[in-house]
């Protein structure tokens, strides 16, 4: 059996967890630059308040009915998610972080009489370690276990946990799911299943196999046969290394100047470059980008890129960064008014396939690597996030709007919460 836990409103949950005054009050978090809402709590559901909906159509409905608002803290998250998955690994041998909230447990060899308990355990140990609730789906495949979670989730009386364990519990659990809420599916692909008469997921597992390898790629035949209880998709207890690494953001006001922007695609040159060094990777090449506002056809528009291939592959800080800055430069025009920039690694290899340039030195790649080694360490500290950086970027240089951003509470040593026992 595989289990699929999902916590539940996880950036509401988290920002519960340190602000208990939020508990049983409709809460919603916001996008980057607080743009729309990306979180909701169900308080604020029940007031017909809808994910991804911009901020400025809601200010009203927030004013009336004393909405709590916070930006997106994605520190505060990301270290959350760190320790609900520490939990889970504690709990489980083999899990596959998913995504940033969801994770699946490999229960095989798990007596079938004991599935409600551990997994009601694992759902009271989570709550316990990390103050976040969870929802935990238990079925054959992964698919199904995903249906389960949404009916843990959804239906009060499961207590946290679903199982879908026998024939008759699986076809009632298809009966109850839209085609378009089935992992793998989505809105473009169900709505050309409803030509085909498919609209609930027991539609698409009814339909002949013959039929299906008709109409869908070899994808979608996993996902039928997934949901006709057979597993297709194994648990990856190793994430694969990325491909590609993007960091990009969207400016809260438009940016004119030049030494903004090396400020913005040098703090992106620092976030890809530590993101090749944990998975152990080298760039080959690199890509930065910016563009103006698309949506303001008042204004002058200008879409521009820069592809750099590296002398050899690197994972330095130091150098990504200078090559980053130099094809800025090369790419940048006066008098536009910048939305948008972003850093891509378009070319990644693993390190130990790491083939030096002919001139280089082994004492200096080994100086530098230790110069790294150094810099990570220090800023992965929790207490000294962005105690060192490169000269070209200021952390303190707020480029992205975050106005109700709550506190670091677990990651930054002056935002801890202070308890005043004399009151």
């Amino acid at each position: 059996m595989i289990g699929l836990i999902d916590c539940n409103n996880f950036f509401v949950s988290c920002e519960r967890v340190f602000n208990p005054s939020l508990q049983n009050r409709p809460v919603i978090v916001l996008s980057n630059k607080d743009g729309c809402a990306v979180a909701i709590s169900n308080e604020a559901k029940a007031l017909g308040i809808k994910r991804g909906v911009p901020f400025y159509q809601i200010k009203s409905i927030v004013g009336h009915n004393n909405i709590a608002v916070l930006s997106g803290n994605m520190r505060l998250y990301g270290d959350m998610s760190s320790r609900v998955m520490a939990t889970l690994s504690s709990i489980i041998k083999d899990i596959e972080i998913y995504s940033i909230d969801e994770a699946f447990l490999d229960l095989q060899g798990v007596n079938y009489e004991q599935l409600l308990s551990i997994g009601q355990k694992i759902v009271k140990r989570v709550k316990k370690d990390t103050g976040i609730p969870t929802s935990l789906g238990i079925a054959p495949t992964k698919t199904l276990a995903k249906i389960a979670s949404h009916f843990a989730k959804k239906y009060s009386r499961y207590n946290g946990v679903c199982i879908i364990d026998t024939p008759e519990k699986r076809i009632k659990a298809l009966e109850l799911t839209s085609i378009n809420e089935v992992w793998g599916i989505g809105r473009q692909l169900s709505k050309q299943f409803q030509k085909y008469g498919i609209y609930k997921a027991v539609d698409f597992a009814n339909m002949p196999y013959d039929n299906i390898k008709r109409i869908v790629n070899i994808n979608g035949q996993r996902t039928w046969r997934e949901l006709n209880g057979e597993p297709c998709v194994d648990i990856e207890t190793i994430t694969p290394d990325k491909k590609q690494i993007c960091t990009s953001r969207s400016f809260s006001k438009a940016i004119t100047d030049i030494d903004s922007l090396i400020n913005a695609v040098s703090s992106f040159a620092t976030i890809v470059s530590r993101k090749l060094r944990e998975q152990k990777s080298y760039a080959v090449s690199i890509s930065v980008f910016i563009h103006t506002n698309a949506f303001r056809t008042d204004q002058e528009q200008y879409f521009k890129s820069s592809h750099i291939r590296f002398e050899e592959p690197t994972d330095d800080t130091l150098t990504i960064t200078a090559n980053v800055v130099n094809a800025l430069k090369s790419i940048f025009r006066e008098g536009y008014a910048y939305k948008k920039a972003g850093v891509i690694i378009t070319e990644i290899i693993d390190s130990k396939y790491y083939q030096p340039g002919l001139f280089s030195s082994p004492e200096e790649r080994e100086k530098r690597h230790r110069l790294m080694s150094v810099l990570d360490t220090i800023n992965q500290s929790k207490n000294a996030t962005d105690m060192v950086y490169t000269a070209s970027f200021d952390p303190k240089m707020k480029l992205v709007r975050k106005e109700l951003m709550s506190n670091h509470y677990t990651t930054r040593l002056s935002d801890v919460i202070t308890i005043n026992c004399n009151e």
